[in-house]
């Protein structure tokens, strides 16, 4: 069974840059609406996810709104395993596959085979899964012969191929996305949002966080609002979508 359940999950990131000086944490705790305090030993902390609690089925489709800094990428990362709730707990069933993070895993000095094998280590593959689907992974990025070469000299839209052949080689049974993404020329692009919809279909669970409302309306049945790392409301798309636009 497929799902994802969020207990009291807090989120707190520590400000090391100006840790010492109380009047610049002050001034920061009144900006961002209380979500700065300080550590006794005067380290202030930016409080990203307040005491979230989720309950998330298989066959949901849930969209994340909020203005920039709601603490939608937060949420994802905490999903994702990449960051640790500094209380409440996580509990999650069902393998994950993540695209908020493509350059997670490159290194400019290693060719694109051992990229490949980087990258799909750290999305958490094995190396025999990552040895399956090679062939496929190199036909889908369309770079040839620059498979073997370093990756500094690819351009940017040849990194973000890779990445992204990598991260979708596999059917998770839980994807998560941040925005759309968008990645290499306009022919790719094509050959990608088909990939990406063909994962949509057969994922059991899709977090997605993006600015468009279209996009959530068109793709989700379920969306959460969050506002200043909290989550305002967890409803039907359509009634969550509303309800954002009367208060934005």
């Amino acid at each position: 069974m497929t799902y994802i359940r969020l207990q009291n999950v807090s989120i707190d990131i520590p400000i090391y840059s100006g840790s010492s000086r109380l009047l610049k944490s002050h001034v920061l705790n009144i900006l961002s609406g209380g979500r700065v305090s300080s550590k006794s030993e005067g380290r202030p902390e930016f409080r990203a996810l307040n005491s979230i609690s989720l309950d998330i089925k298989s066959g949901d489709r849930i969209g994340v709104i909020g203005s920039n800094g709601a603490g939608k990428s937060t949420l994802l990362r905490v999903l994702s395993g990449v960051y640790a709730p500094t209380s409440g707990s996580v509990s999650i069933s069902g393998s994950i596959g993540s695209l908020i993070d493509l350059s997670l895993g490159i290194d400019p000095d290693l060719s694109g085979i051992e990229n490949i094998y980087m990258r799909g280590l750290l999305l958490g593959l094995s190396k025999d899964k990552i040895e399956q689907h090679l062939d496929f992974i190199i036909d889908f990025t369309e770079i040839g012969a620059f498979i073997e070469m370093p990756l500094r000299t690819y351009s940017t839209g040849m990194q973000m191929r890779l990445a992204f052949a990598v991260s979708t080689a596999l059917r998770p049974d839980i994807l998560l996305m941040d925005e759309w993404l968008s990645v290499g020329d306009e022919s790719f692009q094509k050959k990608a949002v088909h990939r990406m919809n063909e994962m949509i279909v057969n994922t059991k669970i899709l977090i997605l966080a993006s600015h468009s409302l279209d996009l959530i309306r068109a793709t989700c049945t379920k969306a959460i609002w969050l506002n200043r790392g909290n989550v305002e409301i967890f409803d039907d798309v359509q009634l969550v979508l509303n309800k954002y636009k009367t208060n934005n």
